[in-house]
């Protein structure tokens, strides 16, 4: 029996035909209809597949490169990127997102007048959107060689004009961080986070890493607060006269501890208090500027070590922040301490010592030159004192026939013409004089025996300073000996005054007086 016609079968509607009000066939009609054979169903479907394919393809060939406003914009800068123009008059120009096409002629040729002032360090006074209209073309690669310069000419941007200008530091901190990021520049960052409040959190974090890792004399009061659970900004003596005193030293101090911990225990702060993995950030590059993301793409990926969520480093540094302050307060006469400070003994000495140093170095640069007596002038002076006392005190002869008052016949040695106190008490200066075989010898064994009291640290920084670049050796001397610099010259200076009579180290450099003393650190 055949059950052919009883099979079910499925029917396939095509809905983008042109026919229309066709009827639909009553349900008992569908067991005479006769299901079409399977070649008849692919030869009317080959054609529609053909055809489609033939359209992408069509599309694919027609299809042209997108231009956006901003890579217009890009190209037109690298054209004018030489163009200047001769000193004009300023004319206002307020537009929200600055291009070359928004500006009139007048407009066009203050803006190329303007600029070439600024390339050449003259920042005159101009509006906002011209200023922008040029970092746009800095961010973008136009007008700098090298990514360094490119940096420069944006930070000196920024500074000249953020006075004037309150906006600049909504939007140049992260600008200019941006641009840092993309060209893998090696730059602080501690001005962006200063000045360029609500920014995130990242930055900051990436500056206290590089520091307490690689630098931590650039440490800076606006990083470090992101460390400290204590709320300076709410002290009294923050808000009142203690303000400058805080935000130089607490840096300091922080540095200061890091290099004594690092001597002491062979560590770091970082290294004896380790953060947590980088995480990496993504950070969206230069938002709402005109920027061709086609040049540096979307996005970059920042590893960001949270460093701040170290909790022992936190507290550790929570409490030299209310320890300096203290010290600072006593220094300064203001009334009343924090509580419950606690430190280690040799911490609070090494904080105290160093801050009553500072703070005599600052009342004596008040005053003026320091005031030393030189031990040698002073036994030459006595020396002389004392032959002239002997020449005035000459009793005159008897027989004399002139009994009376009369002026001495001799010649008055030079050195009474001169200020006997101003001498003694005189700012040390380099002497020229002659010196006899056994002075020489003299000296060379004082100098001999100056060098052989130093330590192996001060002898390497007094050898150090002696070359061109010396103080950044001695910066990097006095951090891994566990000091700073200031502190390591005031005890070669005190073993100086001692033993030699005179300061060896003025400020950064050394005497010219004793550069001799130089060849006896070799021995």
């Amino acid at each position: 029996m055949n059950n052919e016609g009883k099979l079910p079968h499925f029917t396939e509607l095509v809905w983008e035909s042109t026919e229309s009000n066709v009827p639909i066939p009553p349900r008992e009609a569908a067991g005479n209809v006769q299901p079409k054979s399977a070649a008849a169903k692919v030869k009317k479907k080959e054609p529609s597949k053909e055809t489609v394919q033939l359209q992408l393809w069509d599309m694919e060939e027609k299809q042209e490169p997108v231009t956006t406003t901003e890579s217009q914009f890009v190209h037109r800068a690298r054209e004018l990127v030489e163009q200047k123009e001769a000193a004009t008059l300023f004319v206002p120009f307020k537009s929200y997102w600055p291009t070359y096409g928004h500006m009139t002629g007048a407009q066009y040729r203050w803006y190329f007048f303007w600029r070439d002032e600024v390339r050449h360090g003259r920042y005159p006074k101009t509006d906002l959107s011209y200023i922008f209209l040029h970092v746009y073309e800095l961010i973008n690669g136009v007008g700098w060689e090298e990514p360094q310069e490119g940096y420069r000419q944006l930070s000196l941007l920024w500074e000249a004009y953020r006075d004037q200008y309150k906006r600049l530091d909504q939007y140049l901190g992260g600008w200019i961080a941006d641009f840092a990021f993309v060209h893998k520049l090696d730059v602080p960052l501690s001005g962006i986070v200063a000045r360029s409040r609500g920014l995130a959190g990242d930055l900051a974090e990436l500056e206290l890493m590089r520091c307490l890792t690689a630098a931590p004399e650039q440490l800076t009061f606006a990083v470090l607060t992101v460390m400290s659970d204590y709320d300076i900004s709410k002290s009294k003596f923050y808000t009142g006269e203690g303000k400058a005193a805080a935000e130089r030293y607490i840096p300091q101090v922080v540095a200061l501890i890091d290099a004594y911990v690092a001597r002491k225990h062979g560590s770091k702060l970082v290294e004896m208090f380790p953060p947590g993995p980088p995480v990496p950030r993504e950070r969206y590059l230069f938002r709402s500027a005109v920027y061709d993301i086609s040049l540096y793409g979307y996005s970059v990926l920042v590893p960001v070590v949270r460093i701040s969520k170290s909790l022992p480093l936190r507290s550790l540094i929570t409490r030299l922040f209310r320890l300096t302050e203290n010290k600072l307060r006593e220094l300064m006469g203001f009334r009343g301490r924090l509580k419950d400070v606690k430190v280690d003994a040799d911490m609070d000495d090494l904080v105290t010592r160093f801050l009553k140093r500072e703070f005599r170095k600052a009342e004596q640069a008040g005053k003026g030159p320091a005031v030393v007596i030189d031990k040698r002038k002073l036994e030459r002076l006595e020396s002389d004192s004392e032959i002239v006392r002997t020449l005035l005190t000459i009793e005159e002869p008897e027989d004399s026939e002139n009994s009376g008052d009369s002026e001495l016949d001799y010649a008055v040695p030079s050195f009474i013409e001169e200020d006997p106190i101003e001498e003694v008490y005189a700012v040390p200066e380099t002497i020229s004089v002659p010196a006899s075989p056994a002075a020489a010898s003299s000296a060379d064994n004082e100098w001999e025996v100056f060098a052989s009291v130093l330590t192996p640290l001060q002898r390497q920084a007094v050898s150090a300073l002696a070359d061109e670049d010396g103080m950044k050796a001695v910066q990097k001397l006095a951090a891994a000996g566990g000091t700073m610099p200031e502190l390591l010259f005031d005890e070669i200076n005190e073993l100086a005054m001692d033993m030699l009579g005179d300061l060896l180290i003025d400020g950064e450099e050394l005497t010219e007086e004793f550069m001799p003393v130089l060849q006896y650190l070799k021995r």
